[in-house]
């Protein structure tokens, strides 16, 4: 295959790459004065990505040697990625702008599209050296949104967590690859499955190595989806991190990270499903366990929106632990569902300020908010109930399609875990409506944020019962998705 075809498989990546270095450079020569200028075209850069997607990215081959792969579940994940993205630039203009002392720089969206590229990366990666190219591109980008606000102590803290911790969840990836490297002898996904279809892994030394390597690289892999026992940074860096930040922290890589599970798992590491699944159901039922439990006594709105990510990841590594196509859609429809709530939650938060517009992060601020702005209580009930998986919002949708999926499978036991345990996780997304309808008004926030209202609007009308006319596209999309990778 020639490198103009394969350039046009990489069309995403390229016109993200490209743009990046472009806005670098206006960045480097204009100053913070066209802060606002670049953050737009950023999201035009990321429009055009997604435009990208459209022809030889989705077709369904691979390029340059087998190393990238180029498909439908690729294209599924890279629309995710790019909308939570272009959300988390259109955010930060508004807050930096109210956040007293420390003012938007032209870096931030440049940053933001280089964490896109390795995010892309990460979805379509098809050989264990460009899994971790992507993943550290992603991951070094990150490093430095989460310290963004450089005179602010708390994402100071959150940025040195972040990297202290993801350099120890790299090694541990990294070890877990040069396991699989070495009793395998190739880092391509195809051949890495073709060694563990031949080496059953029982009762010989190499049968050994390719065991510690499945471990060790799933290991590395639940970091980076903030799945227990691997999910100690999440609350920190969240609660440290702009709340722009947060938000992208909490879609965007978070998209990244399953899909490159999901790959990984099916592709690479299929005929080891028995293997892995044991990994996989224990970090479902730990995180959905932890993340209800732990979120309960949480007084930061961010901290407990943490440990709903985390109890939210349980529910679709459920899916994963299927292991089937239906199983991979689930997950999918998922994290596509997940997106908009968590974003929709994250739009509130950033509504949760004083009359000077600085930030209030307490849960308690909350309270009598049915009273003062009767709109806003409304949204964030509306994303609360549908994170909880109550009927009729969407969020009821993505849990039942997951359990469903572990149905299918045989995983009955499993199914009955998670929807005990999610009654556990309903108590405290009740809390906050509770804070909001019953408690006495605590005080009267600023003024809102058009924008930020229009966004709200949007992503609380996806996770409305409106969102099920939707099912028919997501169910095929997911479907042609999921296919891609058996």
């Amino acid at each position: 295959m020639n490198y103009a075809a394969q350039l046009a498989m990489t069309l995403p990546e390229v016109v993200l790459s490209l743009g990046a270095l472009a806005l670098m450079l206006v960045a480097a020569w204009s100053g913070p004065n066209a802060t606002r200028a670049i953050s737009w075209a950023a999201v035009a850069v990321l429009a055009g990505a997604c435009v990208a997607l459209v022809g030889p990215a989705t077709s369904g081959g691979s390029a340059f040697d087998g190393m990238y792969r180029a498909d439908a579940f690729a294209g599924f994940a890279k629309t995710l990625i790019y909308v939570a993205a272009a959300v988390a630039i259109l955010l930060a203009p508004g807050f930096f702008q109210r956040t007293a002392g420390d003012d938007l720089r032209p870096e931030y969206p440049v940053l933001i599209l280089l964490s896109a590229v390795g995010m892309g990366i990460m979805v379509s990666a098809a050989d264990l050296l460009t899994l971790y190219v992507g993943l550290e591109l992603q991951s070094l980008a990150a490093y430095v949104l989460a310290s963004f606000m450089r005179r602010d102590a708390r994402s100071a803290e959150a940025g040195l967590k972040y990297f202290v911790l993801g350099a120890l969840a790299s090694g541990i990836l990294l070890y877990g690859i040069s396991l699989v490297y070495g009793f395998t002898g190739s880092t391509l996904f195809d051949e890495i499955a073709g060694a563990y279809a031949a080496a059953p892994l029982a009762g010989s030394t190499k049968s050994l190595g390719l065991m510690f390597g499945l471990v060790f690289v799933f290991a590395g892999l639940a970091f980076k989806i903030s799945a227990v026992p691997f999910h100690m940074w999440t609350p920190d860096v969240y609660e440290g991190a702009p709340t722009p930040v947060t938000a992208f922290f909490a879609t965007a890589p978070k998209v990244a990270a399953v899909g490159l599970a999901l790959r990984v798992a099916i592709t690479a590491m299929g005929p080891a499903a028995e293997q892995w699944r044991q990994i996989v159901i224990f970090a479902a039922l730990a995180s959905i366990l932890l993340g209800a439990v732990a979120a309960i006594g949480q007084q930061n709105i961010k901290r407990l929106l943490a440990y709903s990510s985390i109890n939210n990841v349980g529910f679709a590594l459920i899916g994963l632990a299927a292991g089937t196509p239906e199983g991979v859609a689930a997950v999918l429809a998922y994290m596509a569902i997940y997106i908009a709530m968590t974003l929709g939650s994250f739009l509130v938060v950033l509504q949760m300020r004083d009359t000077d517009g600085q930030p209030i992060e307490t849960i308690a601020s909350l309270s009598g908010l049915s009273r003062t702005r009767p709109a806003l209580a409304f949204g964030l009930a509306v994303f609360m109930f549908s994170l909880a998986g109550i009927p009729p919002l969407f969020g009821f949708y993505a849990k039942f399609a997951v359990f469903y999926a572990a149905v299918q499978a045989g995983l009955f036991p499993l199914a009955v875990f998670g929807i005990a345990f999610s009654v556990i996780g309903a108590y405290y997304y009740l809390r906050v409506v509770k804070t909001m309808y019953f408690d006495e008004p605590a005080g009267e926030y600023g003024p809102g944020d058009r924008l930020e209202g229009g966004l709200i609007v949007a992503t609380a009308a996806i996770v409305s019962p409106l969102g099920y006319l939707a099912i028919p596209l997501l169910t095929a999309w997911t479907m042609a998705a999921a296919k891609a990778l058996f």
